[in-house]
């Protein structure tokens, strides 16, 4: 029995476990998955973004009086005072919102997270898909009523409290480390992965026409329909992971104790050491990453380039598409590489096409920095792989709620320190911030290059005492 091949979920050939203990997954027979979870929650996030940011720009412009730089003719280098007002005016409310919904959502993760390893996934997955639907609702009713940016906030915090996008995210995770075998999880989590880059494509390119046609709203109207509809799927749909399912308080702090020892606790092969640079690596990735995104839009607005609603709509479709072209790289690479090369590469794409972005100031150099991050997005996939092979089954929840505590951490430092440094930097270079991010992704780089060399030295250590 623990020769036999074990046949993963959405795979069309057996794998065979990397190590000769015998893997045991939860629910092997499990076949629908949490692909459409994803793809829903962030369609409904990648459609509301750059609306959002657009809405906020249109609207404090109205504030200060500035007409836009299209009216006064984009060629125009000489920067227009107002314009740099609405652009500040228009990072800092960003910040403030996103700051507030960061900080309820680490809390509300770090407690949903861990609870999922007792009772369930499905619990976690509905949370806070509900809670990005009163978010939408909450946005509604500021467009709708006119009403002041600064109550965009409450929405956040709403959705925030269920554990926001994040919390999705970590039970996605968790839910494909259950039923994935080791072999196997690297390219699973990269499906995830490419759900998102996806359906962002698709949400980019309809936000961006919508838009235009319409306004702001009805595409709004939209984002609230898909998240009932994200709650309804995982409600009917999907099966639960987890199969010996126990009752568990959710507010203890015996969930915060299990994410602490699982840091504390001593454990072979360096597991610790091994937890903590990972999980630095993918809060410097996340963050530049989450950073730059951040400021695409904006970046985009201004002049130079002075994009539409409809080049916007692009650009970000290019964005998510790498999502997509790092799965297909990644599928490809494994043939002939380990992961950790497969991560390295995936970095220095990423790397280069920030370098080009942050010199752009026509169309073509901007969407050219866009290609040269095709395979941008393969980094994240290894890594979340590898810190799930590092943690028994039974710790996935209490993993992947602190993979989500650091992403939120990293999309919050994102937040504030590139929507500081862009306006700080709009006197002499508009791209810095894209420049700064790529020098920032060469210490993930030394990370991932480091462990992988300690770890062959020391495989390499042991043969020579065997031999």
């Amino acid at each position: 029995m623990a020769d036999s091949p074990t046949l993963d979920p959405g795979l069309d050939s057996p794998t065979l476990p990397d190590s000769p203990e015998v893997v045991v997954r939860r629910c092997p027979r499990l076949r629908v998955s949490v692909e459409p979870v994803l793809f829903l929650a962030m369609f409904s996030v990648a459609l509301q973004g750059p609306l959002y940011t657009q809405y906020l720009w249109e609207r404090l412009s109205e504030d200060v009086g500035y007409n836009g730089t299209r009216e006064r003719g984009c060629g125009n280098q000489s920067r227009d005072s107002l314009e740099e007002e609405v652009q500040t005016l228009t990072s800092h409310w960003s910040l403030y919102i996103n700051l507030g919904g960061f900080l309820v959502g680490l809390f509300s993760v770090m407690l949903l997270g861990p609870w999922s390893d007792s009772v369930g996934r499905r619990p976690v997955l509905i949370l806070p898909a509900f809670g990005m639907a009163v978010q939408a609702a909450v946005y509604l009713t500021v467009m709708y009523q006119k009403l002041h940016v600064g109550y965009f906030l409450l929405g956040r915090l709403l959705s925030g409290l269920t554990g926001d996008f994040n919390m999705i995210l970590a039970g996605c995770f968790s839910y494909i480390a259950d039923i994935s075998d080791r072999r196997s999880r690297t390219f699973r989590v990269a499906i995830l992965e490419a759900c998102l880059g996806i359906s962002g494509m698709f949400a980019s390119i309809i936000g961006g026409q919508w838009s235009k046609a319409q306004g702001y709203i009805n595409p709004f109207w939209l984002v609230f329909t898909v998240n009932l509809a994200t709650v309804a799927y995982i409600t009917i749909c999907v099966p639960e992971s987890v199969k010996e399912k126990k009752p568990a308080k959710l507010f203890t702090l015996c969930h915060y104790k299990s994410v602490y020892q699982l840091f504390t606790v001593p454990a072979v092969n360096r597991r610790r050491c091994k937890l903590f640079l990972y999980l630095l690596t993918l809060f410097l990735v996340v963050s530049v990453h989450m950073g730059a995104k951040d400021l695409f839009v904006i970046y985009e607005l201004g002049s130079p380039l002075c994009w539409g609603s409809e080049l916007i709509g692009y650009g970000s479709a290019a964005e998510h598409l790498t999502y997509l072209s790092s799965l297909v790289g990644l599928r490809l690479l494994q043939i002939c590489l380990q992961d950790t090369w497969v991560a390295e590469l995936g970095l220095l794409s990423n790397i280069s096409g920030l370098i080009v972005i942050s010199f752009a100031v026509t169309t073509p150099i901007m969407f050219s920095g866009y290609g040269f991050r095709f395979f941008a997005m393969a980094t994240t996939p290894v890594v979340r792989s590898k810190l799930s092979k590092l943690v028994d089954e039974t710790e996935q929840g209490s993993l992947f709620a602190s993979v989500a505590c650091v992403e939120g951490l990293s999309s919050l430092v994102a937040t504030g320190l590139f929507n500081a440094l862009y306006p700080a930097t709009l006197s002499f270079m508009r791209g810095f911030p894209f420049l700064f991010g790529a020098m920032v992704l060469l210490i993930p780089a030394a990370i991932i290059g480091l462990i992988e060399l300690c770890e062959t030295h020391r495989q390499y250590s042991n043969f020579a005492e065997d031999s």
